[in-house]
Order: C-alpha cells, then structure tokens, then sequence
C-alpha cells in the first residue's frame, strides 16, 4: 500500500471517532457527546483560552494532541472519568488501540501521532499540561451548563472531582480556579456530593 493509500485508509478509520459516546451531554441537553465534538470543542478552545496557559506553548502542538488524544477510544471505547473498573485496563487497551489505529499511517506520520499521544498521556510538557486542563475543564463547563446532570446521574462527589483535576492548575491556574467556582455553585444546589 502506498503512502496516500495508507493515508486515506486512517482518514476513514477515523470518522469512526463519531461513533464513541461519551457521558457528558451537549450544553443543550438534548443528547450526550462524542469524541469527535469533544476535541473539535477543545481544539477551539486551545486557541480561544491560550492566554491563559500556565506557561507558553505551542498552539499548533496542542490542538493537534486534543484532536488526536481520543482516537484510541474507536477501539478502546470511552472510559467514563469515575469509572474505577474501566479505569484499571484504560492504559492497557489504549495502548494496544494507539498501535492499531497510528500504524494504519505511513512510518514518520505513525511516529509523529503516537508520539504525541504518549506526550499527552505523559502530562509533562507545558502543552500537554495545557490540553488536559481543556480535556477536563470542558466536560465540568458542560455539566454545569445542564444544571450538574451528568453528576447526577452517575452521584458524583467533590472528592472524585478533585482527585480527577489534581494536576489541572499545571496547565492554568486561572482556569482551575473558575473550574473550583463551578464546582462549588454545583455543590450548593445539590448536584454535587460534598462530603
């Protein structure tokens, strides 16, 4: 198979990514996202919030690793953020996913991808960093646009909550900051556990 050949079969494999539901719904309400709006989200949202960052990065970097990070999910499936069980093979069935779906392209565009992915899974480097803070604040933006009713429906505690954005300050502090206000108007009308 030759390199455009190779190409083109991702490019389709990838429209795949539609298809993964996750549990947050659409700011409307009206049905629960996929990947794909998940990163397209994101992906705005890098260039939108950059100013924020909590140290410089490479926007170009970023977005390309918030539109690829979830790719891995069309094998892997969604692992829904306080899923404990699901959380014990999450690494080990993305991983697997990574080497299936990036060695569908040509050698160097293999490496670039999965070279990004282990960046973003590594949560060193300041775009890294950055793309988590925006993989964890769009989700808690939804959730309170709908009046907290993904973590109502799945119980959800502030010390999951917490535990899950341990790191999010890495990449802004202003934004956790604003993340830890929504959370806590969540709590006081009851669509957060506090404990």
């Amino acid at each position: 198979m030759n390199r455009f050949e190779q190409q083109m079969k991702f490019i389709l494999e990838i429209d795949k990514v539609k298809n993964v539901f996750r549990q947050t719904y659409l700011a409307d309400g009206n049905r629960k996202e996929n990947d794909a709006e998940h990163s397209w989200h994101m992906a705005i949202m890098a260039f939108l919030l950059k100013e924020y960052a909590q140290e410089e990065v490479d926007i170009m970097r970023v977005v390309l690793m918030v539109l690829t990070h979830d790719l891995v999910e069309i094998d892997a499936g969604d692992t829904y953020a306080y899923d404990l069980d699901g959380l014990q093979t999450k690494r080990e069935r993305e991983v697997k996913a990574a080497e299936r779906i990036f060695g569908l392209l040509p050698k160097d565009q293999e490496e670039q991808f999965r070279e990004l992915w282990d960046e973003f899974e590594a949560y060193e480097s300041a775009e890294a960093k950055y793309a988590h803070m925006l993989d964890n604040f769009q989700p808690l933006m939804l959730n309170d646009a709908l009046d907290g009713k993904s973590w109502k429906e799945h119980k959800v505690k502030k010390s999951q909550i917490y535990s899950r954005n341990a790191k999010t300050m890495e990449g802004s502090e202003k934004i956790w900051e604003y993340m830890k206000d929504l959370v806590q108007k969540n709590i006081d009308r009851g669509n957060i556990q506090d404990e």
